[in-house]
């Protein structure tokens, strides 16, 4: 059973939000959606709709920064219930691909991050053993992720009790891919030494004792990994194939022959077409996996095989993790306007990439199998779905039963005032309030629609003796916090730039946004795009937002609309329960001084000598590492985009 611990009670208008989503979930609804405004505790009423319905729930978030921080978060509601984390396992990951205008072929390359590894198998043990279980994704849940009937065949229970050979033990591990190492122990290891067995799982840091007495397991232990101290007895243990990647001994000389009367096909088709090149590629480059496949069982790019091994028909979709889940389990898409897009477009550009491959002889066909899955298929598998955005999409909201609002923030802060004004004389205007803005000590956010106006705005503003910062794509990350953090600290009065919609901008010290050709229909001046920017605005109870435009387009008016109406809900909310609403309190990190080893500050790089740039090179992969390690994930992007300059200059 789901326990949700927490200190707080449901507030505002989180209690009909809970209860709505929870009846209509109960009640059999296939989609709707939580619009909830930013600092409105959305992943609050997340964890309570879960401790309400008792079910299995994947969560999904578009990238991993985010997931990190729903992790976190809901490991913290659920202390007591197995919370996991799923995301690409790479660190480094360059697909296999060709470049025909180069005649230019990239072989594939990662880095795999083995944190991250044995959390995705953890994920798999606690979806297989338990039903209290809330996953964590990004998009990565709709790749393949192992055949789940040939997992759950070859899973290995041993209890108390049970007469078990334990050499037949020692040859059912070396089957699950499990390595025998005698001298130390380590993930998706084992080792023997008399009759005690020593395994190490793939999801698990920690050591599973076996004890023999006459072939009987007497008993099980579950021993620290640094210490070795005992740190619980147990009745029985589940020992999960080493990799998810399993191949069933009936379908393994199958496959085999599937992929030679595939290559046979293929071969005879590019010679009736007279692409002798391409003929004698594919020929070369199976057999030589083939080959590698009949004596480790493994090769690289095995996954381009999959469906032969899984016995899949071609076309039919890969296993993924959703199938893990059983029939009955709950999707979350968290920031759904930006999730839904970035899961319907995985196929095409997965597919686009290889079907070069197939045709210059580089891949079999059947490589197209091993897939994300269509939209449409990860329609079908999420039966019941809640979208959480402040701002869902038209496909979210015609495809949802209801709209359940949560507009409320226990700050008791409004949505910011928006106020329209004309594009003449709009530089003076905007002089007047940054003056304004400097003389209360606040911030402001200016928001352009190109680099041209971005750049001569910043300039002139600099000559009339505004401290402002241009913030555009080139600035590398570390640079960009820096640039966050003098703005918060008052080195700056204001930012301006063209996207300012990307994450560290959450500044409770902005308490004004101007956003310039706020008629100019497209994109970034979208009702979504628009909405995201007024809420950069909402941390702030001064919180105001000054449109420069000459006429009010669709998008302005959808967006003014909406919070206007936020903020009038927001007010009486107030007025009835006597708050009073504060600006957020955030405290301002220090900088990160890269270099300090070295020099007193970290302003040249360049001056660095080629044993001190090696040496912070080292110590940089390393804080990227551990960053990632603790699920920090916005400084780990920052320490590898900091990683790929120092290379650079090296």
């Amino acid at each position: 059973m789901f326990k949700l611990v927490s200190d707080f009670s449901p507030k505002g208008d989180q209690p009909v939000a809970i209860e709505k989503l929870t009846t209509n979930i109960k009640n059999g609804v296939s989609a709707q959606t939580l619009l909830g405004a930013t600092g409105t505790g959305k992943t609050f009423t997340i964890a309570n709709v879960i401790n309400n319905i008792q079910k299995k729930t994947l969560v999904i978030a578009h990238n991993k920064t985010l997931a990190g921080q729903l992790y976190s978060e809901l490991k913290g509601f659920f202390p007591e219930n197995r919370v996991e984390y799923f995301i690409s396992y790479y660190d480094y990951f360059q697909p296999e691909s060709y470049v025909p205008k180069k005649d230019l072929f990239i072989e594939k390359a990662s880095t795999l991050n083995e944190e991250i590894d044995m959390m995705r198998n953890a994920t798999v043990a606690s979806l297989a053993e338990r039903e209290d279980v809330i996953v964590v994704a990004s998009v990565s849940c709709i790749y393949g992720a192992g055949n789940i009937h040939a997992l759950k065949g070859k899973t290995k229970k041993i209890a108390v009790g049970e007469f078990v050979s334990i050499d037949m033990l020692i040859s059912s591990l070396i089957d699950i891919h499990y390595q025998r190492n005698d001298f130390e122990v380590a993930r998706g290891s084992f080792k023997v030494k008399g009759d005690i067995l020593d395994i190490c799982m793939t999801y698990d840091n920690n050591i599973v004792r076996i004890i023999f007495e006459d072939d009987c397991v007497r008993k099980i232990r579950v021993l620290d990994g640094t210490t070795k101290d005992i740190v619980n007895e147990l009745e029985y243990v589940s020992i999960f194939p080493a990799s998810l990647f399993i191949i069933e001994e009936e379908h393994f000389d199958k496959a085999l022959r599937d992929i030679e009367e595939e290559l046979e096909i293929v071969s005879k088709d590019f010679e009736r077409q007279g692409k002798i090149l391409e003929q004698a590629r594919i020929v070369q480059r199976t057999n030589f996996d083939l080959e590698n496949i009949r004596e480790f069982k493994a090769c690289l790019g095995i996954e381009n095989y999959s469906r032969h091994f899984e016995g899949r028909s071609p076309g039919t979709p890969p296993y993924t993790l959703m199938d893990f889940f059983g029939d009955d389990f709950l999707v979350v898409v968290d920031e759904s306007h930006m999730s839904i897009p970035q899961i319907r477009g995985m196929y095409a550009g997965d597919r686009s990439r290889k079907l070069n491959l197939v045709e210059y002889g580089f891949r079999l066909p059947s490589a197209l199998d091993n897939r994300p899955l269509y939209f449409e298929e990860f329609e079908e598998r999420a039966k019941q779905v809640i979208y959480v955005s402040a701002t869902p999409s038209l496909y979210e909201k015609n495809r949802s039963y209801e709209i359940v609002d949560q507009i409320i923030r226990p700050t008791g802060l409004l949505d910011p005032t928006v106020e329209i004004k004309k594009t003449e004389g709009q530089i003076l205007d905007i002089i007047y309030n940054l003056n304004k803005q400097v003389r209360n000590n606040e911030r402001t956010l200016i928001v352009t629609l190109t680099v041209k106006m971005a750049e001569g705005l910043s300039k002139y503003l600099t000559e009339e003796g505004i401290k402002v910062a241009y913030l555009h794509h080139e600035i590398k990350s570390i640079e960009r916090l820096d640039i966050i953090r003098d703005l918060r600290s008052g080195k700056y009065d204001c930012i301006v730039g063209i996207n300012l919609l990307k994450e560290g901008l959450d500044i409770p010290e902005v308490s004004l946004i101007l956003i310039l050709d706020a008629d100019k229909e497209g994109f970034l001046r979208s009702e979504t795009a628009l909405i995201q920017l007024m809420g950069r605005a909402a941390r702030n109870v001064n919180g105001r937002i000054i449109m420069y435009a000459d006429k009010k387009t669709i998008a302005m008016e959808k967006a003014i609309e909406e919070t206007n109406r936020r903020r009038k809900i927001q007010e009486e909310y107030n007025k009835v329960n006597n708050i009073i609403p504060s600006t957020i309190f955030k405290h301002i990190t220090d900088r990160i001084n890269i270099i300090k080893e070295f020099k007193e500050d970290d302003s040249s790089i360049d001056q660095l000598t080629p044993l001190q740039l090696k040496k912070l090179i080292i110590n940089t992969e390393k804080e990227m590492k551990q960053a990632a390690k603790d699920l920090d994930f916005e400084k780990a992007v920052v320490l590898r985009d900091l990683l790929y300059e120092l290379r650079g200059n090296k």
